[in-house]
């Protein structure tokens, strides 16, 4: 099995530094070829030299979507630094908490464990935890710094996204901004597995990084917008652009205006109206650079 992408590029120049640079598209694919499993008598391959690399470039006025792919299953760890102070935790019925190195904590001793426990983390899986009177579904790691615990979240990417879109952008809001929106959240993470926020978490929660907020954001809409683009990267010259976004174009101009490329979610709300598709939208803020679809299939 591997991973690829497939490019599609923009039609005009663009140069502006909205991209993640080389070095950091070179941690990307040693982290991701890592991953990756290989047969015994197969070399290692890295995602630079599994890229596809559309040869028409420039013949289009709007920009091509690449083909459907099947799941790729990349892991996201989201630092809840919203809750970084826990007053409630309540692990689900199947869920089996444990210290890194030692045995499973019973569940009602828990919260008398975190607040005497000499380890530094501990570990929940197989269901939902509620954090603060919030749920999440995913496999939690509690992390002890020098002050309270730091509940940090492992998530599939496209899930992870689900919930982004939903907390980022108004779920009865055009299906064609949601789907700009996906692609903006989905590029955006994967900037970071190269560009880890900490060496614990790869992006908090806020509006620092993108807000994420769970099950809690998660509805039919922004789950039907994810799908739809599953697995669609903007990217440009091989690395991966770090997709920068704000609510309105005064916003954006204020906060992202040197960078030269940032989407405004109330512009492509504007733009969907007007009957443009989600790659259109995306063109019309990231001209220049490629979309690539991360695909997994046989060798």
């Amino acid at each position: 099995m591997a991973l690829t992408a497939v490019l599609v590029p923009f039609r005009r120049h663009f140069w502006l530094q909205a991209v993640i640079g080389s070095l950091f598209m070179a941690a990307l694919t040693g982290w991701l070829a890592r991953l990756l499993p290989q047969r015994p008598d197969q070399p290692r391959s890295s995602l630079a030299d599994l890229l596809d690399h559309d040869s028409t470039v420039g013949s289009s006025v709007v920009p091509r979507v690449p083909p459907r792919a099947d799941h790729v299953p990349l892991e996201i760890r989201v630092g809840l630094v919203s809750q970084s102070h826990i007053t409630a935790l309540r692990p689900g019925p199947n869920v089996l908490c444990r210290y890194k190195h030692g045995p499973v904590i019973p569940t009602q001793e828990l919260v008398t464990r975190i607040a005497s426990s000499p380890q530094h983390e501990i570990h929940c899986s197989g269901g939902p935890v509620q954090i603060n009177q919030q749920n999440y579904q995913g496999d939690v790691s509690l992390l002890k710094g020098q002050g309270d615990w730091l509940p940090a979240i492992s998530h599939d990417l496209e899930t992870y996204v689900a919930s982004v879109v939903g907390t980022e952008m108004p779920s009865s809001w055009h299906r064609e901004a949601l789907k700009a929106q996906a692609v903006a959240a989905r590029s955006y993470p994967m900037a970071h597995l190269a560009r880890p926020a900490t060496t614990a978490y790869h992006l908090g929660d806020t509006t620092r990084w993108q807000v994420f907020a769970g099950r809690k954001s998660t509805t039919l809409a922004s789950r039907s917008a994810t799908r739809e683009t599953r697995g669609i990267i903007l990217s440009y010259s091989g690395g991966i652009v770090e997709s920068l976004y704000a609510s309105n174009p005064q916003v954006s101009a204020e906060a992202h205006g040197h960078l030269g490329a940032n989407m405004s979610q109330s512009g492509a709300q504007q733009f969907a109206h007007q009957v443009l598709p989600f790659n259109a939208i995306l063109g019309r803020y990231h001209a220049g650079a490629s979309r690539a679809r991360l695909t997994w299939h046989d060798q």
